[in-house]
């Protein structure tokens, strides 16, 4: 696996609420999806590749492990887990941090497709080369 990237960095606001006072966890998954895309893209170019277009195929994995609260700066650190021809798998780990504490909250596994962002039926490409 790659080193940690920091892809984004939120601060979690009221908005995003749900009822019992945490954030609602599609509000966690729309982050991750971005960061995980963000980091992607950021590993294929150092991978040699040229940037490219991303479209998320699978989100394999999440897991809740603590609620996010109002007013939490929330971290979303990626990592390369593969890279094949046409696709590249994300390991998407979330922190929000609350006080002088960092708390590891959510985990997730994410795999995006290279797209042809010219053809009609944007048929998956290669990443690299």
């Amino acid at each position: 696996m790659s080193e940690a990237y920091l892809a984004i960095q939120v601060v979690m606001m009221p908005r995003d609420v749900n009822p019992n006072g945490a954030i609602f966890g599609g509000v966690l998954l729309s982050h991750i999806d971005q960061a995980g895309a963000i980091g992607a893209r950021r590993e294929v170019m150092l991978a040699g590749g040229a940037p490219p277009m991303l479209a998320t195929v699978a989100v394999n994995r999440v897991e809740f492990k603590r609620p996010v609260l109002v007013g939490d700066v929330v971290r979303f650190l990626t990592r390369r887990k593969r890279i094949g021809r046409t696709s590249i798998t994300m390991q998407v780990s979330v922190e929000a941090e609350r006080g002088t504490e960092v708390l590891h909250v959510t985990e997730a596994e994410l795999v995006y497709v290279g797209l042809d962002p010219v053809g009609a039926d944007h048929r998956p490409l290669p990443l690299l080369g």
